[in-house]
């Protein structure tokens, strides 16, 4: 099915990110992996490319460019690439709108031109060690010290975590607001106090850099309160749509990607003396995922051009993260199952997408908030 929603212009971009995969990402991704974390090179390889920024303003060195569809032709080039290591959709699609749409004009001059060229790095840090989807459970602390905030506290799970030169940090500025108490302040590389602990061992993602961070009476200036004095509740609220969109483009791409190198595999593996392809069960396997690949492919494109519009709503966002990465979820797990032995061979591609893949319904918010979510949207 022809897909409606992209222009020669998208299609023109996406070759360019191809191009870029290819020499600058698929030469060094298995050492990446090795090491934990890209190169910093990378980064700014990519900004070169024009690929970081795309929706920041050009006099700050960005595309200018809030069209959603391109942030889509990224993430499905990336997912299809494997290159989850390189977190630019984290950088560009999360963290981008908080830099764009709540700093000051003296902030936008200091952190918007590196963003761009990816000579900073940046981070969202809100989960904790005790608090995930629950704002409410938030203890990092942030103390009113006149021409300062006083930051101590601590956050895990931070993608980007060891590279990151830039940190949005969600923390409490009023201990009576509950999840109304919450701001956001931007802490840099170097900020006396700020450590970073280990980069995490996880299942998948192995060059996605992911790591504990601490603040231990981080001196964080006024000035790098990022949007309103306890704010941040309705800051996180605002962008969580855009960050799940993100998520969904992905996890889709993912699917349709596996369903397209199991069905090459069918067709040549051979069982019994025929290939597999000509086994009923085998062709009613690949029809299924076919089929639901084409339904979810239908709804995502309607929500990324609904996006693009500005029409997109937090209810159909979170519709879209919770099918599309169940979906990935599924249709990783059968083809791997359809590769027998070797899906469950890590130089394969349909095992490191098993793993890498599996995190998809569990970050940006679980499957069972999005539920949450949708629930209440309908019952109240």
């Amino acid at each position: 099915m022809e897909r409606q929603i992209f222009t020669p212009e998208h299609d023109a971009f996406r070759e360019t990110v191809r191009t870029f995969l290819a020499k600058e990402v698929a030469p060094h991704y298995e050492q990446w992996e090795k090491d934990g974390v890209v190169s910093r090179e990378a980064w700014l390889a990519a900004g070169r490319q024009g690929l970081l920024g795309l929706a920041v303003p050009e006099e700050y060195g960005g595309g200018g460019n809030d069209d959603f569809r391109y942030a889509a032709v990224l993430a499905e080039e990336f997912t299809r690439a494997g290159a989850a290591g390189l977190a630019v959709g984290l950088h560009n699609d999360i963290v981008g709108p908080y830099l764009t749409g709540l700093a000051t004009d003296e902030q936008k001059r200091r952190w918007l031109p590196g963003f761009c060229t990816g000579g900073t790095i940046t981070a969202i840090a809100m989960t904790e060690p005790g608090a995930g989807s629950d704002l409410q459970g938030i203890r990092t602390t942030a103390t009113d010290r006149g021409d300062h905030w006083l930051l101590n506290g601590s956050k895990t799970f931070i993608s980007n975590g060891i590279l990151a030169d830039l940190v949005v940090v969600v923390a409490r500025t009023t201990p009576e607001g509950g999840a109304h108490g919450l701001s956001l302040l931007v802490v840099e590389r170097g900020a006396p106090g700020f450590e970073r602990g280990r980069n995490l061992d996880k299942i998948g993602q192995k060059a996605q850099d992911t790591a504990e961070l601490f603040f231990n009476d981080v001196r964080v200036p006024k000035e790098n309160l990022l949007g309103e004095l306890n704010g941040a509740f309705v800051h996180l609220m605002t962008n969580l749509a855009q960050e799940r969109m993100g998520i969904a483009v992905a996890g889709i791409a993912a699917a349709e990607h596996l369903l397209e190198i199991t069905t090459a595999y069918v067709k040549e593996r051979e069982a019994f003396g025929r290939p597999l392809a000509k086994l009923q069960h085998i062709r009613f396997e690949i029809a299924e995922m076919a089929t639901e690949c084409a339904v979810t492919r239908s709804f995502l494109d309607r929500c990324i051009a609904d996006h693009s519009d500005g029409e997109l709503d937090a209810v159909h966002a979170s519709m879209a993260k919770w099918w599309a990465t169940e979906l990935q979820k599924r249709v990783a797990d059968r083809c791997l199952q359809l590769h027998g032995g070797y899906g469950y061979m890590s130089e394969y591609r349909v095992a490191k997408a098993f793993t890498d893949g599996r995190i998809q319904t569990i970050y940006g918010g679980t499957t069972e908030i999005m539920k949450e979510i949708i629930g209440r949207s309908l019952l109240g």
